[in-house]
């Protein structure tokens, strides 16, 4: 080969690689930049709410976050009512919607016959595309007043004389309340926690299962043995989706709350959430404190969702480590 053509082959050869090279920083910086733009938006985000609320924060102090009194005509506002629905019905909503998640999870991945895994399946994500204003009118229109004839007074017959628990149960049935919304609130969180429970269990290598049966062991032992340690760290990732889910959820909990600004031992008894005293009363406030009071409350919810994404990358990272990834 002439000395010439092996000078343009290095010279063809260098531009590739310079080619190349830019290619690779411009996408390096591409992605680096929109990674950025989500972080910006984050910041940006926090630093608004906190000067729209900074009049609130300024009157208030951190009493904001204990003071259980909403009071528009005296201008006196406080996060407790609000904070407290908010957290009760998202924690009852998880309680009840894990272990049917789990055992719909279950069941598509282990028992339900071939023919009907899909369509079955296919179902219980689409659940997860209905607007939750169609959960709020079903569940103010139709499952409150069910409700409160059927469900209320039996509970109220079985569990209103036990101890401690009793209180829980009391009042009248009125079919809404923090109940209600933490069922209906279940009812929209199952389908996210299920698609993600049964997408990990399928990843669990059917020779650990196959050699589980072949020892002899039960269903039940299988996942609770095999299935689970296996896919602990999706399970967690899955029920903190769900809750995060929860803690955000605005109209369908709107309708059936109740929109009470008041601490209530009882279930049954009306109550509100932060995001549901921001739908109601953000159109109508007046400037000033009011405003400002709700954009706190928006400020304090931003926190708390924050703690808890902060709390399940803590838990999931634990559960990593454990395992020695």
């Amino acid at each position: 080969m002439s000395e010439p053509s092996v000078s343009a082959g290095i010279d063809l050869h260098a531009r590739q690689v310079r080619t190349f090279r830019l290619q690779d920083r411009f996408f390096h910086h591409t992605t680096q930049l929109f990674a950025f733009v989500v972080l910006a938006a984050l910041v940006g985000i926090l630093v608004s709410l906190t000067y729209e609320a900074w009049p609130s924060i300024k009157a208030f102090g951190p009493s904001f976050l204990w003071t259980n009194i909403w009071s528009v005509p005296d201008d006196e506002y406080g996060a407790l009512a609000a904070i407290y629905g908010t957290v009760v019905t998202s924690v009852l909503a998880l309680l009840i919607a894990v272990p049917i998640s789990f055992g719909i999870a279950l069941f598509l991945t282990e028992t339900c016959p071939v023919w009907l895994r899909r369509p079955l399946g296919t179902a219980i994500e689409l659940l997860a595309g209905i607007p939750s204003i169609v959960y709020g009118i079903w569940g103010l229109f139709v499952f409150a007043p069910l409700f409160a004839d059927h469900i209320q007074p039996p509970l109220q017959a079985l569990l209103g004389d036990v101890p401690v628990v009793g209180g829980w149960f009391s009042g009248p049935p009125i079919g809404v309340g923090i109940l209600t919304a933490s069922i209906v609130l279940s009812l929209m969180v199952i389908p996210f926690v299920a698609s993600v429970m049964r997408d990990v269990f399928e990843t669990v290598p059917h020779v650990l299962k196959e050699s589980a049966y072949g020892l002899g062991c039960t269903t039940w032992e299988v996942a609770r043995s095999v299935v689970l340690p296996y896919t602990r760290v999706g399970v967690i990732g899955g029920i903190m989706l769900g809750l995060g889910r929860a803690l955000g959820e605005t109209m369908a909990v709107t309708f059936v709350i109740g929109n009470a600004n008041r601490i209530n031992s009882s279930l049954f008894a009306p109550g509100t959430s932060i995001a549901s005293t921001l739908a109601n009363e953000f159109g109508e406030a007046d400037p000033g404190l009011h405003i400002a009071s709700l954009f706190e409350l928006g400020l304090v919810l931003f926190i708390i969702t924050f703690v808890v994404l902060a709390i399940s990358r803590w838990l999931i990272s634990r559960s990593m480590g454990s395992e020695g990834l």
